[in-house]
């Protein structure tokens, strides 16, 4: 017989066993939540080519049954290429995406993949929060606090907040691989964090560390065996795929993104913006788990980067860190760790009220302001102007109009000499607003009405459409 004695727990003879209520209850929300920004502000054209639309003709690809390619990843490619796609497994090594080809051939529309990403999230808080209720029982609400923690976090909100990232596809296997490895599970801990090598290339490093955790941790031979070989062909993975893998695929036959180590910036530099980082993923008990080592090769490659914007904790690079660092965090306060003056589940409220007190800041955030579902003049003249674009051709789009072409259209980024590429596009799209890359619409766009060439469609709230003189 089961008595109800409280939302989080049921009492069975021999036991107390918690109840999934809390943890599923706040993953459902956040679901309904990112859902619904995520779609409304597709529809405000606020998502961008770079990244949505370069994953939705990702998805598209494999979704026909070829390897993943995208004509608007072109307007970045390496010098020389003059293909229509570039093929991005020469990019980054991201086969996971591949998962989400047949969900796109049922519903071929680019909305799927912002759909999946907010389910990808949830599960991740959900399984922070039954991690947080099994290994915190002393601590009533455990499992609700943290999976909003989860959910709630500036790494988690800046990858819901810009678009599609593959990296959606780490947080579930690393919150799962962290679950089996605080349970003592550590061949199912090796399992899902053997996944990460699907996910993107730099997470061959975190996988190999979790492997030596789990050799760490092991007790009998199997388990041993389990985290050597993952230790040993993450590695060994890594290595094959920054050597040979990406160049093979790559149109200059190297990993476009070496470079960006030992470039204008390094190590030493911008250490108040890394500090930041630091202190937001590893401020409080998290350092008091093992699990912390897990942070090491995603911050090292940041820190190591000659690009600043990979030093902050804004964008969604920090994504990958919040499952661990949430359950580096249940794992430290299991082990006994304390704040001065602060006991009990006042340990775990600190980090809530820390992401409550950010989420206004957060690009989420919008979904609370009355504008966010109002259509604007800009809003409704751009989707006049992609909906008069046919079916089938090829289009050359800026760059916050491109992910909604991707789905019924070669669509291209409109910049200045990639009109006449060939093949060469018929249309052309252009929001005079937008800035990425900088100055590439207003110069395709003079480009375009310069030429007696192409004719002006429509122009309105500064959406231009043009069409090619045949």
């Amino acid at each position: 017989m089961i008595e109800i004695t409280a939302p989080e727990t049921l009492v069975r003879r021999g036991g107390t066993v918690p109840s999934r209520t809390g943890p599923l209850l706040v993953a459902a929300v956040l679901l309904v939540l990112h859902t619904a920004f995520a779609l409304r502000n597709h529809a405000r054209f606020r998502t961008t080519g770079y990244d949505l639309g370069i994953f939705g003709q990702a998805v598209r690809e494999w979704a026909a049954g070829r390897l993943p390619a995208s004509a608007i990843r072109t307007a970045s490619a390496p010098p020389g290429f003059e293909g229509e796609a570039l093929p991005l497994l020469g990019d980054h090594f991201h086969p996971v995406v591949a998962l989400l080809g047949p969900v796109y051939r049922l519903v071929p529309q680019v909305e799927v993949l912002l759909v999946a990403q907010a389910v990808l999230v949830s599960a991740a808080v959900y399984v922070t929060g039954r991690t947080a209720q099994r290994h915190l029982p002393g601590l009533w609400g455990a499992g609700p606090v943290v999976g909003a923690v989860c959910g709630l976090a500036w790494g988690t909100q800046a990858l819901v907040g810009f678009d599609f990232h593959e990296v959606a596809f780490a947080l579930p296997l690393l919150a799962l691989a962290c679950r089996a490895y605080l349970d003592g599970r550590l061949r199912a801990a090796a399992g899902w964090a053997a996944g990460l090598l699907l996910v993107k290339e730099d997470l061959g490093a975190t996988a190999a560390v979790f492997g030596l955790l789990v050799v760490h941790k092991a007790r009998d031979g199997r388990d041993r065996r389990a985290g050597w070989l993952l230790a040993g062909g993450a590695s060994l993975a890594a290595v094959l795929v920054l050597k040979v893998v990406v160049p093979a695929f790559a149109p200059d036959g190297r990993y476009l993104y070496a470079g960006q180590v030992g470039g204008g910036y390094g190590f030493l530099d911008g250490w108040p913006v890394k500090a930041l980082t630091l202190l937001a993923v590893t401020g409080g008990l998290v350092v008091r788990s093992p699990l912390a080592w897990l942070l090491l090769p995603t911050l090292g490659w940041r820190f190591a980067s000659s690009v600043p914007a990979h030093w902050g904790p804004g964008l969604h690079y920090s994504a990958v860190l919040v499952p661990v660092a949430c359950a580096a965090l249940v794992d430290a306060v299991r082990r006994g760790a304390r704040l001065p003056g602060i006991r009990g589940r006042g340990v775990l409220w600190i980090p809530l009220g820390a992401v409550l007190v950010l989420l206004p800041f957060q690009p989420t955030a919008v979904i609370a302001a009355p504008d966010f579902w109002k259509s604007d003049p800009r809003e409704v003249a751009a989707r006049e102007a992609v909906r008069q674009v046919p079916d089938g051709v090829r289009v050359a789009a800026s760059n916050s109009l491109a992910p909604h072409l991707t789905d019924r259209t070669v669509v291209r980024l409109a910049a200045s000499g990639l009109l006449e590429r060939r093949p060469a596009v018929d249309w052309l799209v252009v929001d005079r607003t937008d800035g990425f890359p900088t100055g590439a619409a207003e110069g395709a766009l003079r480009e375009a009405i310069g030429s007696p060439a192409w004719k002006v469609v429509r122009e309105k709230a500064g959406i231009v459409l043009l069409a090619r003189i045949r």
